[in-house]
């Protein structure tokens, strides 16, 4: 019986963060050049934003987290003139509208089922519905500059939707993580 808590542990622990994954709010993808030699970058230069203004906490959080990241994986953060790597943000928002369309929600012809009996519905209750929501949607880019040739090497975007500043910063902090985790290299 030991045998199979030890065995059920490790599988209990990976659902665990298999679920909380699927549950971040934000989405990542990054490409590279595959020509650029990762490994001979050490040190790297935060360019100012680029797009629309951040909100002075969010702006705190990028460079917070790019720093923290970057460090994590060997780099330094150095002088412009110094740096191996320019880390160039760009910020863009966009208005958004989902539109979904349900039908057949479950109503069968005899009523819907519950726990005090089933009940019916009026003469030509709505078999369909539309929900209709209007979001902003922010996008993070985080080019990766050959500092030496000026030529992009890595690229991560990150999308999430725009909340409070709070909110974003969070976002912020876990977009720049999961980009910098993805890079090639070092």
């Amino acid at each position: 019986m030991r045998t199979s808590r030890n065995l059920l542990a490790p599988l209990v622990v990976g659902l665990v963060v298999l679920m909380l994954a699927a549950c971040s709010s934000v989405s990542v993808r990054t490409n590279y050049d595959p020509s650029a030699q990762f490994g001979t970058y050490r040190t790297f230069a935060l360019a100012p934003p680029q797009g629309v203004s951040m909100a002075p906490e969010v702006k705190a959080a990028l460079k917070r987290s790019l720093g923290v990241s970057m460090a994590e994986r060997g780099f330094t953060r150095v002088s412009s003139a110094d740096a191996d790597l320019y880390v160039v943000p760009h910020v863009f928002t966009q208005d958004r509208v989902s539109v979904q369309r349900y039908t057949n929600v479950g109503y069968s012809f005899g009523g819907w089922p519950s726990a005090y009996g089933g009940y019916g519905f009026w003469a030509g209750y709505p078999r369909t519905y539309t929900d209709v929501t209007a979001y902003t949607q922010g996008t993070l880019v985080l080019d990766f500059v050959d500092a030496r040739r000026k030529k992009l090497v890595y690229r991560g975007v990150a999308k999430a939707v725009v909340g409070d500043p709070r909110t974003n910063a969070e976002n912020v902090r876990e977009a720049v993580e999961d980009i910098v985790y993805d890079m090639p290299g070092s």
